[in-house]
């Protein structure tokens, strides 16, 4: 049976199940349906952020190089298949920023540059946690959706068809309601490194 799941919605099923809801929501300080919303309002942020820096060819490249240099079979998956339970562990083990694999905040900083500090914020409107607890969900979210999108693309080896999927995902999930204001806030940085007209122009937005 063909899978008609959007990337996010197949991923989100996978952190509903199983132990890493729970293990999310301990790490957090809060019940597993807090933990839940607050996974669902911070992937498709991922998602949007890692889609604008792969709508140009040279980004596209630069994010299949590092989905399979760091995160084919490694940090805890194994190269079978998306390794979750193993993933989760190795993120919330202690040991994550040894590794670029797990190191959650290195790859923030990748995806957003010097803007994580106000997706983190975004996202605690978006959800209402504080933006500490809004900042580590996104660490710990990191690591694990560029395994799941490694596991779906760094073996072809196609970076055209990663920046197609990832636009086409940005499309479908509108960046969960918080693309648009994160477009505003970096459009007003105002450095060009975001590329804001991309972004408001996948989210439908302004030209």
């Amino acid at each position: 049976m063909v899978n008609t799941q959007s990337l996010t919605a197949s991923l989100f099923s996978q952190l509903q199940n199983g132990p890493a809801l729970q293990q999310v929501s301990q790490q957090l300080g809060m019940d597993s349906s807090q933990a839940s919303q607050a996974i669902g309002a911070a992937l498709p942020l991922l998602m949007g952020g890692l889609a604008n820096n792969a709508s140009q060819p040279q980004g596209a490249q630069s994010l299949l190089n590092a989905l399979q240099r760091d995160h084919l079979g490694g940090g805890g998956a194994d190269t079978g298949g998306f390794d979750l339970g193993g993933l989760i562990g190795a993120v919330l083990g202690g040991g994550g920023a040894s590794s670029p694999a797990t190191n959650g905040l290195g790859i923030l900083g990748h995806v957003f540059g010097g803007q994580t500090p106000q997706a983190a914020s975004l996202l605690g409107q978006k959800t209402g946690l504080d933006s500490g607890r809004s900042g580590q969900l996104l660490a710990i979210l990191a690591p694990i959706v560029m395994s799941f999108l490694a596991q779906r693309f760094a073996q072809q080896g196609n970076a055209g068809q990663l920046s197609q999927a990832l636009g086409e995902e940005n499309r479908q999930t509108g960046g969960g309601g918080i693309g648009d204001l994160l477009g505003g806030v970096l459009d007003q940085d105002g450095d060009g490194k975001f590329g804001v007209s991309d972004v408001l122009g996948l989210l439908g937005g302004k030209r």
